[in-house]
């Protein structure tokens, strides 16, 4: 039944995952232990072969003494064995839609095993034909015979040739055969759910007086079947009974309280909190949902599975608690649903703008719903179990499908709309309004009509998948505010990680947007396979289904794999992690204790880096599945792309390899290029940073510091010439000066006494002595104090000396016509600026009154 399928997926429900990837495991060992039956069965072949007598013949092709035909005929002559044994079974298994998935699946296994064994005739007829070419067609009557030896091995070739097509064509009969079968249950299927919905039964006999009575009798045998199984628990199983109910009790309590311990405030609402945010109100409904749900399901399905294991269990008394168990766990799902959305309890934790006494109806409406739901599906199983007849079975469906349209309709009619506190309660928006009369109408018109199959289907809809589609729907909303911006930081746990780790804002911001991607992955892992049960599909299909997505899948001649893709991403990761710490541990911990040269230590942990880079890209590369011979391809489109347009980015990738290896300069190196003068902060394979004294970046093209004059002030040591220009006042003792000037530099304690500090006199006119005064210091990157405190001496002793300092003069000679003339242009202008300041008088002295 599809309804016991979905109950059973909420019981499972935080389990998927590890069910999907337990699937994959399994799938994958059953292919490694089948490859591992062919290679054993090979080596067998193989050393038989090995040891009959060897025949040599001067012919290059030797036929293998067990040829392919015969080592495939027993595994083809199994899969058509299977293949009708399939057969055989889909007159039974057509009244069951589980039973013909399974099928379904099957069939679609045993079609891929019988292609894989037709293409492995492949490279031998290949071998065949390849001889066949080589020893040419037979002579004809007319011609010279040819050797015995040649017409022998043609006639073993064909014989072996007309044997392997053989049976390739009874590979590819079954495997048509197959593939009809397969198309033959997909149709019954669509038939079996065509009929379920679209069957007509008549009413007549359920309504009649004869079915209360009939009912009654049904009560009174479930009571007996249930009470002679409790007998027989309290004679000869009360002790497995009781440890079975103890271990589920302690599951339950472990989800239960680790959960509440684990997410303390992000799991309970606080009614101390008057305005929780939303992005709190979304959590608590989210949890406060899954964890106690999840708890509930623990339980029941523990109980279930060891009750079962401990044969404490009959057959019909465990389809009886299994059909129990799972409405159970649905109606407590449901109603923690509706409880944690509406929270009629603390209006202040609500996500829907409902009033709390509207909402307390509302919520047990839907309780009520589901409840009738599922009591509907249990009565079914007691029905099956008991062998009710029609119509009580009809009545049954018929009485359920009525109560929850009625129950919709009445939601419909309720009127729980409250914005704020001190608004008035109003209904539904109309198109709301109208939307769930139109859905509490359905099954009852539906199942009064006679369309039982239909009714409870629309119903079933309603309920469950409206639960699956609400609860998917607020993980969306909490991934969505978690990846919100700041939302996270501003959350309990970001500001834990925030006081504990000292995360930054937006560290926790890229925290926050991974933790929503996560939710909204989990719920859709989870709620999307859940949903696709209610519409007929079966758990097998989607596990079939999510293993051949994650393992590959064609698209034309393309294969993906999306296992592959993130094993692939993982391994690429991890090799970049190990890279850096790699980089780090290098850098820190062998370098730094040795005394290397920064500069060195840059190159080298460069180096590795884009080393580790590219391992990390192949292992990728590798592990996701792409065949790296196919990079020639990539390679050779890239040469026409350096050959157009990339030759100036190859041209600085080269040249920082050179750069790197060579060394011309290194981090934290006064260089000048280009009219660029600065420290050098970084070098990588593209371009080279260099940070003026400024304090300005410039990236400067590695291509450029090749190819061009680099001056390296710091190249071998940081030794270096300062020099400083001296213009003194034109003094008849320059010899004076000179010795004056000289003692000045020999007596900083920062100028290298060797090699020696000289003045030279560098210029003279009739009004200055120009000097260059010239010294060596040990850290040339550091010269400007130095300087400033010799200009400093030089001025104070010059003061003390009686020298003074001077500056070049410029001499304007005019003729006697030209100093007349600028004298003519100074009276006149003077002579304007006169008659503007009488103007201006004469324009504020006041009027007379005659006037």
């Amino acid at each position: 039944m599809a309804f016991l399928s979905s109950v059973r997926s909420v019981a499972f429900a935080l389990l998927v995952l590890s069910a999907s990837f337990g699937t994959l495991s399994v799938a994958h060992a059953q292919g490694e232990k089948a490859h591992a039956v062919h290679e054993q069965a090979a080596t067998k072949a193989a050393s038989a072969q090995a040891e009959q007598p060897q025949t040599t013949s001067t012919d290059e092709f030797v036929a293998p003494s067990l040829n392919i035909a015969q080592q495939q005929k027993p595994v083809i002559d199994d899969l058509k064995k299977q293949a009708k044994t399939l057969e055989a079974q889909l007159e039974k298994a057509a009244a069951s839609d589980e039973a013909l998935a399974n099928l379904k699946i099957q069939l679609d296994s045993l079609s891929k095993r019988l292609l894989d064994a037709g293409v492995t005739f492949r490279p031998r007829l290949a071998e065949i034909n390849s001889r066949l070419d080589q020893l040419g067609p037979a002579p004809a009557d007319n011609q010279p015979p040819e050797p015995i030896a040649i017409a022998e091995e043609r006639a073993r070739l064909l014989a072996e040739k007309a044997e392997i097509n053989a049976i390739i064509g009874e590979t590819e009969s079954t495997s048509v055969a197959v593939s009809q079968l397969a198309s033959q249950v997909s149709n019954l299927r669509r038939e079996l759910f065509t009929k379920t919905l679209s069957q007509r039964v008549s009413i007549d006999a359920a309504l009649g007086p004869d079915v209360v009575a009939v009912a009654s009798a049904q009560m009174q045998s479930l009571w007996r079947v249930v009470q002679s199984w409790w007998r027989f628990v309290i004679a000869f199983k009360l002790n497995s009974f009781l440890a079975a109910a103890f271990f589920a009790l302690a599951t339950a309590l472990v989800i239960q309280f680790g959960a509440r311990r684990l997410l303390g405030a992000i799991y309970e609402r606080d009614p101390a909190i008057e305005r929780p945010t939303y992005l709190s109100r979304l959590l608590v409904a989210f949890w406060s949902t899954v964890i106690p749900s999840a708890a509930v399901a623990a339980f029941l399905a523990t109980t279930y599975l060891l009750l079962n294991y401990f044969n404490v269990l009959r057959t019909d008394i465990a389809s009886l608690l299994q059909s129990l168990f799972f409405v159970l766990g649905l109606v407590y799902f449901i109603h923690r649903l509706a409880w944690a959305t509406i929270s009629p309890d603390m209006p202040a934790w609500k996500l829907v703008p409902v009033a709390p006494r509207s909402g307390r109806i509302l919520a047990w409406l839907i309780t009520a719903t589901s409840l009738t739901t599922g009591l509907d599906s249990f009565f079914g199983t007691v029905n099956r179990i008991l062998s009710s007849p029609l119509s009580l079975t009809v009545a049954k469906s018929l009485l359920a499908t009525v109560m929850v349209g009625v129950f919709i309709l009445l939601i419909a009619f309720l009127k729980p709309i409250q914005r704020n506190q001190d608004d008035a309660v109003r209904p539904w928006p109309h198109a709301f309004k109208v939307f769930l009369i139109f859905l509490g109408l359905a099954p009852i018109i539906t199942g009064v009509s006679g369309y039982i199959g239909l009714a409870r289907f629309i119903s079933q809809q309603i309920v469950v998948t409206g639960a699956f589609l609400v609860t998917m729907y607020l993980g969306f909303l909490t991934g969505r505010a978690i990846g919100g911006e700041q939302a996270f930081a501003s959350s309990k746990i970001g500001k834990t990680l925030h006081a504990r780790f000292h995360f930054d804002a937006t560290t926790l911001d890229q925290f926050g947007l991974l933790a929503g991607i996560l939710i909204n992955l989990v719920v859709a892992m989870i709620g999307i396979p859940l949903v696709l049960m209610q519409l007929g599909f079966q758990w097998a299909e989607l596990t079939t289904a999510f293993y051949r997505l994650m393992t590959g899948f064609q698209i034309g001649s393309i294969s993906i794999s999306l296992m592959g893709l993130l094993t692939g991403l993982c391994l690429f990761a991890v090799g970049y992690l190990l890279t850096r710490w790699f980089q780090n541990w290098l850098d820190n911990s062998v370098m730094a204790r040795g005394r290397v040269d920064a500069g060195v230590r840059n190159s080298i942990r460069t180096v590795v880096g884009y080393v580790g880079l590219c391992l990390a890209m192949l292992v990728g590369i590798s592990a996701a599945g792409f065949n790296l011979s196919n990079l020639a391809l990539i390679a050779g489109g890239l040469s026409l792309g350096i050959g157009f347009g990339l030759q100036n980015i190859v041209q600085n990738f080269v040249s920082g390899l050179i750069l790197l290896a060579e060394r011309p300069f290194k981090v934290g190196d006064w260089v000048e290029t280009g009219g660029v003068s600065g420290v050098v902060k970084k070098i990588s394979v593209r371009a080279t940073e260099v940070e003026t004294f400024q304090k300005q970046s410039i990236i400067v093209p590695n291509s450029s510091l090749i190819n061009g004059n680099v001056g390296n002030w710091t190249h071998r040591n940081k030794l270096g010439r300062i020099e400083i220009t001296i213009q003194a006042a034109y003094t008849p003792e320059p010899r004076r000066l000179h010795a004056l000037l000289l003692d000045i530099a020999r007596g900083h304690p920062a100028v290298l006494k060797n090699p020696e500090p000289s003045v030279v006199l560098k210029d003279m006119t009739g009004s200055q002595l120009v000097f260059d005064m010239l010294a060596h210091v040990a850290d040339i990157t550091s010269t400007s104090s130095i300087k400033n405190e010799l200009r400093f001496q030089i001025i104070e002793r010059f003061n003390e000396e009686g020298f003074s300092l001077t500056t070049a003069l410029t001499k304007l000679v005019l003729s006697p016509s030209e100093l007349d003339k600028q004298a003519e242009l100074q009276h006149e202008g003077h002579q304007h600026v006169k008659a503007k300041v009488r103007e201006a008088k004469a324009a504020t002295e006041p009027k007379d009154d005659d006037e």
